[in-house]
């Protein structure tokens, strides 16, 4: 499907009358962001991203557990708290403030995106919105459509390790980086595939990169 095909399909999710959530996923730099991001910037102000990285625990807890090295994993997240919020966006009766991940300091920040209960399309993506284990199995019940972006592998990877680059790991360390821990969690997301409503396996990222 094109980038307006798509867009398409959200302006209709958007025009039904009710708060919807849309979901995206996909495993790591599969293009998640940008497809959401670019999907909010068509719709204007009748749609919101509020992405799941913004429950990524913070790296002081993740220490405290010993979990930073598996950063990225299921368990990382407060999946409890994202799935609350997720309820209290369903329902659309008050302004909520989701958090917000920002990468170049590799934590989340409270309170920065705010969604007010006019708009009528949240686009949420991350990676484990159709795991079907305790706590995360709730998520798939809140969304009104599922989108899975499986691009080529190879691609995917390869923009992967740019990503990790980009914010001060050394070439290896990206590699080792995106081969290991975060091709296991990749392993892990690949298997949700079926719980999708619709799966996108060469949508063109850089038609609407932002």
């Amino acid at each position: 499907m094109s980038f307006d095909e798509l867009r398409d399909r959200a302006e209709a999710l958007a025009t039904n009358g009710k708060r919807v959530l849309l979901g995206i996923v996909g495993s790591p730099a599969s293009g998640k962001t940008t497809l959401a991001r670019g999907l909010a910037d068509a719709l204007g102000e009748r749609a919101v991203v509020v992405g799941m990285d913004g429950f990524h625990l913070a790296q002081v807890e993740l220490r405290r557990l010993d979990r930073a090295e598996r950063k990225g994993a299921p368990d990382t997240f407060d999946a409890h708290g994202y799935v609350h919020l997720l309820r209290r966006l369903k329902e659309a009766k008050e302004t909520v403030y989701a958090p917000e991940f920002r990468r170049e300091i590799e934590e989340p920040i409270a309170g920065a995106v705010p969604v007010p209960p006019e708009i009528p399309l949240v686009i949420t993506e991350g990676n484990y919105l159709l795991l079907d284990s305790d706590p995360w199995h709730a998520v798939r019940g809140l969304l009104d459509e599922a989108w899975f972006l499986a691009p080529d592998e190879h691609d995917r990877i390869e923009r992967l390790v740019t990503r990790h680059r980009r914010y001060g790991r050394s070439l290896v360390e990206a590699r080792t980086r995106a081969l290991g821990t975060d091709q296991r969690n990749a392993d892990l997301i690949a298997r949700t595939i079926d719980r999708a409503d619709l799966v996108l396996d060469d949508l063109p990222l850089t038609n609407f990169a932002v």
